[in-house]
């Protein structure tokens, strides 16, 4: 059983309350910054390339849009026909991650565990900005990858900055 108090208050001591209350107060209607909207697919270029660190590539975002936009904060990053995109890590949901018009984000994604005792071998690569988007697909022979993409218990960072920032990420999440 709830029991509810209500308390009336002589109206020139509600504005008295009104005034008095710290300026992020306010509803959240009221004082929320407006949504930034998602990114158009055509406003994006996106970018996948073979990293130094073995069973690792680079990805990246890029805003070729005249304002600012939203990604999702973790890419989806598809391998060939294997069912799932890698998974994020840290772990976490979606979320926007804000890029600048012009600007630029990065992830690193693992695609081979180290600890693997099993692989699959694929041909491509697909990345997308946001899980709404198609993509853009990366043959192996691009990602310096002649004989397919060795994979197993693919993983992504989050968007960063700046591509040492995501191996960092990665490191510091799958070490």
């Amino acid at each position: 059983m709830r029991i509810r108090t209500e308390v009336a208050l002589p109206p020139a001591l509600a504005l008295v309350f009104v005034l008095l209350a710290p300026a992020g107060a306010a509803t959240a209607s009221s004082s929320a910054a407006p949504a930034l909207p998602t990114c158009r697919e055509s406003s994006l270029r996106v970018g996948a390339a073979a990293s130094e660190l073995p069973g690792t590539l680079r990805i990246s975002v890029t805003n070729h849009g005249r304002q600012a936009c939203a990604v999702d904060r973790v890419p989806t990053v598809v391998l060939g026909d294997l069912d799932g995109p890698a998974l994020p890590v840290p772990e976490g949901g979606s979320a926007p991650y804000r890029l600048p018009a012009g600007g630029s984000a990065h992830a690193a994604v693992r695609t081979l565990d180290p600890a693997a005792t099993e692989l699959r071998v694929v041909d491509r690569l697909t990345v997308a900005g946001d899980p709404a988007h198609r993509g853009r697909t990366f043959d192996a022979v691009s990602l310096g990858a002649p004989d397919g993409v060795r994979v197993w218990e693919p993983v992504t960072t989050w968007w960063h900055r700046s591509s040492a920032a995501a191996d960092a990420a990665l490191e510091r999440h799958t070490g």
